[in-house]
C-alpha cells in the first residue's frame, strides 16, 4: 500500500514538471481561490443579512403588545357586528341602519361547503400549519427588499384574523412580519374556533340593499337571502371566492342594483370550485354540476329591509334612549367618577364617551329589548294613515300631526305611541320629543289636586267663575266665554272652567306646588310658578304629559315611564336591565277624588263625546285640553290598567281653523278601537278605580267646605259629595248670613242701619275667602240669582242727593231721569201736597206708573244712607177724558122676565149641562171621536 502511496506521489511529481500542466494548476489554483473567496463572501453575506434580517423583524415586532390570552381573544372576538332591536316579549323589530352590517353565527351553523371552500381557497394547509406558512414570509421578504412595487396576499386565515383585528390594513413585510402573532394566536384557539371568527369577521362585499356587509350570516342573507347553514355548493362557492376582493366580486353595486358585468365574480367561483376538486374537496360530478348551476338566478331581488325602513321613529327613538345608557355603561366599566373632575372636563369626558356609545350602539352587535307592543303599535299606524281623522289641508305644504303614547300604569312602560302621520313628512318625534302646551290637562293634577291635598278644596267646594285678571296684570278668560258663578271643583274640572282654577292656585304654596310639578316629570319653562300655569301655559311632550296624569290612576304613585326593557350583548350578557323609578306624588285619596271627577269628563263634560266612538266599556276617566290660540288639542284618558294621551296640532306653532275637539276625540277612540282589536288583554280590564279607605260623602256648604248651616241650607249652597275622611270639616259654616242689601246699577251691596227698609231685599252674605272682592250677582243661576250678596258695603256720597230733573207725566205715567249720584238707592213719589204715593226701588228704575189722572206730583231721590233729595219740579197727569153713556140696545125678548140659568123658563130648575172634558177626552179612559168640522160649502149652523 505504502509503495503504491509513493508511486502516485512520484507520477505527480512528474506532472508537475511539465510546462502545460503547470500551466493548468495555475488556473485551477486561481479558480479554486476564487471559488474560496465568493463562497466565503456568500456565507458572511447570508450570515449578515439573516442577523440584520432577524434584527429587522425583531424591530417590527418589538413594538407590538404582548398580548396575553385573555386580550388575544377579546381583541379576536371584538369585530363590529349590526345590533337588533326588538319588540316587546323578544319579537324581532330589525337591525339598527350601520355602514357595515355583520350577524354573528357559530361554525355548527354554517353549511359544510362554505367551510370547505374557504379552507381549500383561502388556505389549503390549514388544519396542518401552526398559524404561518414559512413560503410566505420568504416571498414577502424578497418582494419588501427588491422593491417590487406589488406585494402579495398568501396569509393563512389566522393570519388574516390577526391582520383585520390586531393590526392595521397595508400590505407589507412590517404587516407580514408582524403576523406571525398567529403562531401564539394558535396556542390559545383551537382550529374550529379560529374558523368560526373568521368565517364572522371576512368582508363579503354588498348586499342587495347597497350595504356593505362582513360576516358569513349576513352574506347569506344579503346576497342570497337564505341562512348561513343553507348554502349549497354553488352559493357557497360564490360566496367564498369574494373575500380576495370584495369589491370586484360582489354581485352588487352601492345602490344595492345587481351589476350589469358579473363576469369578475362567476369566473372566480370557478376558480374557487376547481381549487375544491383539486383538494379533494368534492367529486368531478358535483364540480361539474356546480359549474353549470344558475347562480344569477340565486341573488335575492329584494334587498333586506333594517329596522329604520320599517320603523323609522321606532328605531330613531330606541336608539336616542340606548346612548346614554351606554355612556354611563362604559363610565362605570372604566371606573370612571364624573364628580371627580371640574365642569368643563367633566363635560369633555361626558361628550366622549357619548361618541363612544353612540359607535359602539350601531357596530357593538348590541340586542336592544324594547317595551313596544308590535300588534298595537301596527294597528295605530295603521289606523293614523284614515286623513279625514285630520281636517282639512290649511296649506300645500304642511298638515295637521298627531302623537300619542299609551303607557301600562303599574309599570309605566310604553305600550304603544305615534310619532307623527309620517316620519318623510315629519321626521321629529311628535310623542317623545315635541313640547307643546299642555293646555287644561294639567287641572286634575294642578291646581286641584294640590289643593285637595293640603285639604284647600274637595270635590263639592265651591270656587266663584266670574270674570277674573292675573294677579300684578294681564287678563285670561274661559274657552268659549261665559261664566258660570258658583261652580263646585267637582264642575270646574268636568266643564274645564279657567278663572276658578287660577283663583285655586293663588291659595297654594308657591314653591312646594312647583316641586310636584317636578316630581310629575314636567320641566316648566321657567323656575318658579306662574299664574298661568294653572291653565297648562307651560310645555310638555305627550309622553311626559299622559305619565304625570297616570298619576292619579296609580293612587298618586308615579311610574316613571320608560320604552327600553333591557339591552343585551350579542352573547346575550345583560349589561343594562329597567329598574323600576316611582315618585310619591299625592295620597291615593286625593288621586281617587281627582279620578273621580275626571270620570264626569267623559261621562257628561268636555270629553263626553268618547263613549259613543269607542268599541268597547270600562271604567274611564280623562281630561280634555286646549291651548292658547287653540295651537294644541289633547285628550288624555285612562282606565285602571293603562293611558292613553293623544295630540293634536301643527308641527309648527299655528292655529287650528274650526273646532278639533270633536276631532280629536275621535281621533283618540280610533286609536284606541284599534288598539284594543289588536290586544285587548293589554289595554282592558273588567277592574274599576280601587276607592281607597278614607273616602266619604259628606254634605257640606259649598261655599266654605264646612258643616252645612241653616243658612247655607236656605241659600241653597249645601253640596253633597265624595270627601277625603282626613280634611273633613268639623265646624260649622259661618260665612253665610242673613243680610238687607241694596241694588245699584244692577250691582248687590250691603245695606247701612240708615238704609230705608223700603229699598232693600234680604239675602245671604259671603264672607268666604274665595269671594273675597268678587260680585257673582250677575253670574248666579236663577234659583240663587239675589240671594248671595258680595261682603262689600254700598257707596256714600257726601252731602244730601241734589233734585230729581226730568220729571214728566204721560197718560198715567209719571217718568224722570236717573240720577247722577252713585249711592242712589230709589225714589219717592208724592202728590203736591206731599203725601208719600209710592216707593221705586233701584237707581236704574225712572218711572212709575199707577198715578190717580189729573193730579201733580213730584219725585224725590233716596241715598245709601236715608237721605232725601228735594223735590223735583211738579208734574201734572192729565185728566181722564168724559165717557158718554149710550142708549142700551133694545132686547127682542118680551117685556117678561127672561129665564135665568138653571130655570127653564117654567119655574123648574133644571140640571145644567154635562161638562165636556177637554181635548177630545169624555172622561173615560177611552178617548172619543171628535166630531167632525162642517165642510167648506154647508151653510154655517145656528142655534134655534
Amino acid at each position: 500500500m505504502k509503495s503504491r502511496i509513493q508511486q502516485l506521489n512520484n507520477w505527480l511529481d512528474s506532472l508537475r514538471d511539465k510546462r502545460y500542466i503547470q500551466r493548468i494548476n495555475l488556473t485551477s489554483l486561481v479558480l479554486w481561490n476564487l471559488f474560496i473567496i465568493i463562497t466565503v463572501t456568500l456565507l458572511l453575506g447570508t450570515t449578515f443579512v439573516g442577523a440584520a434580517g432577524a434584527g429587522y423583524f425583531v424591530s417590527l415586532v418589538e413594538g407590538e403588545p404582548e398580548y396575553t390570552e385573555a386580550q388575544m381573544k377579546e381583541e379576536v372576538y371584538n369585530y363590529e357586528e349590526t345590533s337588533e332591536v326588538y319588540f316587546a316579549n323578544d319579537v324581532y323589530l330589525g337591525e339598527l341602519p350601520s355602514i357595515l352590517e355583520r350577524r354573528e353565527v357559530e361554525l355548527e351553523n354554517v353549511s359544510d361547503y362554505v367551510q370547505a371552500a374557504l379552507i381549500s381557497t383561502e388556505d389549503e394547509y390549514f388544519y396542518e400549519h401552526n398559524g404561518i406558512v414559512p413560503k410566505a414570509i420568504m416571498r414577502a421578504t424578497f418582494q419588501e427588499f427588491v422593491d417590487t412595487g406589488m406585494q402579495t396576499g398568501g396569509s393563512t386565515l389566522t393570519q388574516q384574523i390577526v391582520k383585520n383585528q390586531m393590526l392595521s390594513s397595508e400590505v407589507s413585510f412590517d404587516r407580514k412580519a408582524r403576523e406571525m402573532i398567529a403562531m401564539r394566536l394558535e396556542n390559545y384557539l383551537d382550529k374550529d374556533d379560529i374558523l368560526e371568527a373568521y368565517l364572522n369577521i371576512v368582508p363579503f362585499g354588498r348586499n342587495a340593499g347597497g350595504t356593505q356587509i362582513a360576516g358569513i350570516q349576513a352574506a347569506a342573507n344579503g346576497i342570497f337571502d337564505v341562512e348561513a347553514s343553507e348554502l349549497n355548493l354553488p352559493q357557497s362557492a360564490f360566496i367564498a371566492g369574494i373575500p380576495q376582493n370584495p369589491f370586484s366580486y360582489t354581485p352588487f353595486d352601492g345602490n344595492g342594483d345587481l351589476k350589469e358585468d358579473l363576469t369578475a365574480g362567476l369566473s372566480r367561483m370557478n376558480t374557487v370550485l376547481y381549487r375544491m376538486v383539486d383538494a379533494g374537496m368534492i367529486t368531478v360530478e358535483e364540480y361539474e354540476e356546480a359549474r353549470d348551476y344558475d347562480i344569477v338566478s340565486d341573488f335575492t331581488d329584494s334587498a333586506p329591509r333594517n329596522s329604520f325602513e320599517r320603523y323609522p321613529y321606532i328605531t330613531n327613538e330606541l336608539e336616542r334612549r340606548a346612548i346614554p345608557i351606554l355612556r354611563d355603561y362604559f363610565l362605570e366599566k372604566d371606573g370612571v367618577d364624573l364628580s371627580e373632575y371640574e365642569s368643563e372636563e367633566r363635560e369633555s369626558i361626558r361628550s366622549d364617551y357619548y361618541a363612544r356609545a353612540e359607535t359602539q350602539l350601531r357596530l357593538g352587535g348590541y340586542r336592544i329589548h324594547s317595551t313596544i307592543n308590535k300588534d298595537i303599535y301596527d294597528a295605530m299606524e295603521e289606523a293614523v294613515e284614515n286623513g279625514n281623522l285630520f281636517g282639512r289641508i290649511r296649506m300645500m305644504d304642511s298638515s295637521s300631526q298627531v302623537g300619542a303614547v299609551m303607557q301600562d300604569n303599574e309599570t309605566g312602560a310604553i305600550l304603544s305611541f305615534v310619532g307623527g302621520r309620517d316620519f318623510e313628512e315629519e321626521s321629529f318625534n311628535l310623542a317623545t320629543q315635541a313640547r307643546r302646551s299642555v293646555g287644561s290637562t294639567v287641572k286634575p293634577l294642578m291646581p286641584f289636586a294640590s289643593a285637595m291635598e293640603r285639604g284647600i278644596v274637595q270635590p263639592g267646594v265651591v270656587v266663584p267663575d266670574v270674570p277674573t285678571n292675573y294677579r300684578g296684570g294681564g287678563t285670561f278668560s274661559n274657552f268659549g266665554g261665559g261664566y258660570a258663578g258658583i261652580p263646585s271643583v267637582r264642575d270646574t274640572i268636568t266643564n274645564s272652567r279657567n278663572t276658578p282654577s287660577v283663583r285655586t292656585l293663588w291659595e297654594l304654596p308657591e314653591e312646594e306646588t312647583y316641586d310636584e310639578l317636578l316630581q310629575l316629570g314636567y320641566r316648566p319653562q321657567e323656575d318658579h310658578l306662574l299664574q298661568s300655569y294653572a291653565l297648562g301655559s307651560f310645555t310638555a311632550t305627550v309622553e311626559q304629559n299622559t305619565n304625570a296624569l297616570s298619576t292619579l290612576a296609580t293612587g298618586g304613585t308615579r311610574n316613571h315611564s320608560y320604552m327600553i326593557d333591557r339591552i343585551e350583548t350579542h352573547t346575550g350578557e345583560i349589561i343594562y336591565e329597567h329598574e323600576s323609578e316611582q315618585t310619591d306624588v299625592f295620597s291615593p285619596q286625593t288621586a281617587y277624588l281627582a279620578i273621580d271627577m275626571m270620570r264626569d269628563v267623559v261621562s257628561s263634560g268636555t270629553a263626553s263625546r268618547i263613549p259613543g266612538l269607542t268599541n268597547f266599556g270600562g271604567d274611564w276617566a280623562g281630561k280634555t285640553g286646549t291651548s292658547q290660540y287653540t295651537y294644541d288639542y289633547w285628550f288624555v284618558g285612562m282606565n285602571p290598567k293603562v293611558s292613553f294621551g293623544v295630540w293634536l296640532g301643527y308641527s309648527e306653532h299655528r292655529s287650528l281653523q274650526g273646532d278639533y275637539a270633536p276631532r280629536n276625540q275621535r281621533l283618540w277612540a280610533t286609536l284606541m278601537n284599534a288598539a284594543v282589536e289588536a290586544d285587548s288583554d293589554a289595554v282592558l280590564t273588567d277592574d274599576r278605580f280601587s276607592q281607597p279607605d278614607g273616602i266619604v260623602r259628606q254634605s257640606i256648604c259649598g261655599v266654605s267646605g264646612l258643616l252645612p248651616s241653616q243658612a247655607c241650607y236656605d241659600a241653597g249652597l249645601v253640596n253633597t259629595d265624595l270627601f277625603n275622611s282626613a280634611h273633613l270639616p268639623t265646624e260649622y259654616d259661618d260665612s253665610l248670613s242673613g243680610t238687607r242689601y241694596v241694588t245699584i246699577s244692577g250691582q248687590s251691596y250691603l245695606a247701612y242701619d240708615d238704609t230705608p227698609s223700603e229699598f232693600t231685599d234680604t239675602g245671604f252674605s259671603v264672607n268666604s275667602t274665595f269671594f273675597s272682592g268678587v260680585d257673582i250677582s250677575n253670574y248666579l243661576p236663577e234659583s240663587l240669582s239675589g240671594n248671595l250678596v258680595p261682603e262689600r258695603d254700598a257707596p256714600i256720597v257726601d252731602g244730601n242727593p241734589s233734585e230729581v230733573t226730568g220729571v214728566s207725566s204721560s197718560g198715567g205715567t209719571i217718568s224722570w231721569a236717573q240720577h247722577g249720584a252713585g249711592d242712589i238707592v230709589g225714589y219717592r213719589i208724592y202728590t203736591a201736597s206731599g203725601e208719600h204715593v209710592a216707593s221705586v226701588k233701584g237707581n236704574t228704575t225712572t218711572s212709575y206708573s199707577g198715578v190717580s189722572s189729573g193730579q201733580s206730583y213730584y219725585v224725590a231721590a233716596v241715598d245709601t244712607l236715608g237721605r232725601q233729595s228735594g223735590a223735583s219740579s211738579v208734574t201734572e197727569t192729565e185728566p181722564d177724558e168724559p165717557i158718554e153713556e149710550e142708549e142700551p140696545p133694545e132686547s127682542d125678548l118680551p117685556e117678561e122676565e127672561a129665564p135665568s140659568e138653571g130655570d127653564n123658563g117654567d119655574g123648574e130648575d133644571t140640571e145644567p149641562p154635562e161638562e165636556t172634558p177637554p181635548n177630545g177626552d169624555d172622561g173615560d179612559d177611552e178617548p172619543t171621536e171628535p166630531e167632525p168640522e162642517p165642510e167648506p160649502d154647508d151653510p154655517p149652523t145656528t142655534d134655534t
